[in-house]
């Protein structure tokens, strides 16, 4: 099985945002000057760091309904060992609750999740429940509007009274991601007036309700989480009106647009990531907690998670979490990572990624040291130079570096001169190999913080076949040659910028195009033919080396014709990317039409790639622009 989550993205030109970005750079960064802090601040900061229990009580079904494990006491108890000290536990109660007038919520229901809260409070964890994909129906408060209250009344009134006695370490969140229209951009009075609607009648449910409920810490949304300007004063005016000292706001977050998909060329954490993340929750810092009122980050990560693990470089996902883990502490907030499955592997109950856990880790403390690259290339036929590795400290020291257990030597491997590091030519040549790929790892250890990692990979020139095949399922077959793709460009012969997102030429990663080293092809998706005029596109494919390869590509209808500029044009007729008769087809195209490539990005990835097979022509993945003033756009949605 595998899993399948829908995005629905705000419409802000990436234009305007960048412009937004960097007309707000020189703002200053706030600092906390209150010389004491509420029992809520106090508290929302022991919750630091937390994690999601994503894609289970969720679900649209039962728990295991989106491809994870039943939750188990033994992975609570992992979650607390790993250093976490709180879990959210999103959950969506309309299939748990029967008809109106009553909605009357099952009783098998409640004891599941009173077991795992159970479980959660006795390791010691802060918990936070909800409704969750409820949002789905309380998005028709507009047209159904009594109906949905009611709804709505009665989830909290029963949910209320279930856990009146429950220590306070166990938090309420009115509702995830709130919205009342399909444009996750809109905002209108009526959007922001029913919020508050449902913000107050929660608020007045809870405290009426009895038991510990009357001081239990509650936490209210923006619409849609969005720490869009206008919807954070909203949110401000709410909280102020409803005059509770346990009240705290939420927003998620996922990143700069462009570099959390890979389009428009930012595949790296470069400024314009960076300053998002300072300018969002400066804003949000200015709007909640320089008024009093603390910030839980209930979500957080990078959207081209959602296909696979590597839409992003390993090493620029290292720098976005370090940095952000950082960042938001500074500003007294506290951050709970979004996990459906892809971070924790539920069944062997092991970090997926072990450096990004260990990044992750060290930020909840300090700063972590990195490289301005993960990766050193060498081409073949060439010799090895001298490689300069500038490195950003944040305050530590390089202490060592390592080739697995032998350390290397300084001044004869390497030579370091402040945040200069350079590997010596003579090192790098003793590791090649004549295999391409990753051909050695090193191990660079600091003061503090985590270790980061370099790889020295041996390559060559990547080599694209030309090829025939439909707009449907069209694969270029590709010697990759131990290289990695980054992004591809797409631009008409004739002038202008071809496929999705035509305000850049850079198309997005896993939904453009997406390369597989398992099957050594290139795929173009159905999704990127669809908005290509007939006519010829070049194609550049850029590399992670440096190496730039151009293909072509002709349109005629549903027909696609694909010519290498490494290869005779009249070698197209001997590849065919979608007859399995052909000689040279390709291993994917001669198997089935229902089965098509696994998401992998890098040789590192395979195995998280190799989970998320893309099943059918009919898999459908909804991708868009925007993102409301820095804001963009999440949904969990059903698992196939």
């Amino acid at each position: 099985m595998i899993s399948i989550r829908f995005r629905k993205f705000m419409n802000l030109s990436i234009k305007s945002f960048t412009m937004l970005s960097l007309i707000t750079v020189a703002l200053p960064v706030h600092i906390d000057a209150a010389s004491s802090k509420s029992e809520m601040q106090q508290m929302v900061e022991a919750m630091q760091p937390g994690w999601n229990l994503g894609n289970t009580f969720d679900a649209i079904g039962d728990e295991t309904a989106w491809g994870n494990p039943v939750t188990t006491k033994e992975l609570i108890q992992y979650i607390a060992a790993s250093g976490y000290k709180s879990i959210r536990i999103p959950i969506t109660w309309k299939q748990r609750m029967g008809d109106a007038p009553d909605y009357e919520i099952g009783d098998a229901s409640f004891k599941r999740i009173e077991e795992v809260v159970g479980w959660a409070l006795d390791e010691g964890l802060y918990v936070m429940i909800n409704l969750h994909h409820d949002s789905e129906w309380i998005m028709k408060m507009e047209s159904n509007h009594d109906a949905v209250l009611d709804r709505y009344k009665a989830a909290w009134v029963q949910i209320a009274d279930r856990f009146r006695d429950y220590p306070d370490k166990l938090l309420f969140e009115g509702i995830n991601e709130p919205r009342f229209s399909q444009d996750w951009n809109e905002d209108k009075p009526i959007y922001f007036e029913m919020l508050n609607e449902l913000n107050t009648n929660f608020f007045n449910i809870v405290r009426k309700s009895g038991g510990l409920n009357g001081t239990r810490p509650l936490v209210l949304s923006t619409v849609t989480g969005s720490p869009a300007p206008a919807r954070l004063e909203e949110l401000a005016k709410t909280i102020t009106q409803l005059n509770d000292a346990n009240l705290i706001a939420t927003i998620h977050y996922y990143g700069f647009y462009p570099f959390s998909v890979n389009m428009g060329g930012a595949t790296t954490f470069n400024f314009e990531a960076k300053n998002d993340i300072e300018q969002t929750f400066n804003r949000v810092y200015d709007s909640f907690v320089a008024k009093g009122i603390p910030v839980i980050v209930g979500e957080y990560g990078l959207l081209g998670f959602d296909k696979s693990l590597g839409t992003i470089q390993h090493g620029e996902i290292i720098k976005f979490f370090e940095y952000m883990g950082y960042y938001v502490q500074s500003k007294k907030m506290m951050l709970m990572l979004w996990d459906n499955g892809q971070h924790l592997d539920r069944r062997e109950l092991k970090w997926s990624d072990e450096q990004l856990y260990q990044a992750n880790r060290a930020s909840w403390t300090g700063r972590s040291s990195y490289t301005d690259s993960d990766s050193i290339y060498v081409k073949a036929g060439e010799s090895a130079v001298d490689v300069l590795l500038p490195l950003q400290l944040n305050g530590n020291t390089l202490t060592e570096i390592k080739l697995g257990d032998k350390k290397l030597a300084e001044r004869t491997d390497y030579t370091l001169d402040g945040s200069k590091l350079t590997i010596k030519a003579s090192y790098i040549q003793s590791l090649l190999k004549e295999e391409f790929g990753v051909n050695a790892t090193l191990t660079l250890s600091f003061s503090a913080g985590a270790d980061w990692i370099v790889n020295l990979v041996h390559y060559d020139t990547p080599k694209l076949k030309s090829v025939k095949g439909s707009a449907e399922s069209f694969v270029i077959p590709t010697s990759f040659n131990g290289d990695s793709l980054a992004t591809m460009e797409a631009t008409y012969k004739s002038g202008g910028v071809a496929g999705p997102g035509n305000w850049t030429s850079y198309k997005e990663y896993n939904y453009s195009f997406v390369p597989s080293y398992e099957f050594n092809v290139i795929k173009l998706t159905k999704d990127f033919f669809k908005e290509v005029q007939d006519g010829e596109v070049l194609l550049r494919m850029h590399f992670w080396s440096g190496e730039v390869v151009d293909y072509t590509v002709t349109k005629e209808g549903s027909s696609i014709v694909g010519v290498s500029s490494q290869e005779p044009e009249s070698d197209t007729e001997q590849t065919s990317s979608d007859d399995p008769k052909s000689e040279d087809s390709t291993p994917v195209a001669s198997e089935s039409p229902a089965v098509e490539i696994a998401n992998v990005s890098s040789p590192e990835s395979d195995n998280n790639s190799k989970l998320m097979l893309w099943f059918g022509v009919g898999v459908i993945i909804a991708a868009g622009l925007g993102t409301g003033l820095y804001m963009l756009k999440k949904r969990k949605d059903k698992e196939l």
